[in-house]
């Protein structure tokens, strides 16, 4: 019983920070988070209610929630002259001038 007590005591120690909901930091260029990114972008030109596309200016914040695939980003998306129909975004012009718009 006594050789029980120290095992029982890591468990109860180590299991919060193993189980622990906390994102942290990654890197920006990683081959799921770059993904994410992507899918991202499309979702929001699909939901966003302008006929213009928008197209990813930069990653603010890039984490992952530990031991899973759940990533929190912030994204900054400049509006483009493309409207969303359009092919190619990529390379696609952002709007410039009193249009400009930025989210």
């Amino acid at each position: 019983m006594l050789l029980k007590a120290p095992l029982i005591l890591g468990l109860i120690v180590l299991v919060p920070h193993v189980c622990s909901s906390d994102f942290t930091d990654i890197g920006r260029r990683t081959n799921y988070f770059i993904l994410c990114v992507e899918f991202a972008v499309f979702r929001f030109n699909q939901v966003y209610p302008d006929e213009y596309a928008y197209k990813l200016l930069w990653v603010r914040r890039s984490q992952r929630k530990q031991f899973t695939f759940v990533y929190l980003m912030e994204l900054e998306l400049g509006q483009t002259i493309c409207t969303k129909d359009d092919e190619d975004l990529e390379n696609c012009p952002l709007q410039e001038g009193l249009e400009e718009k930025k989210v």
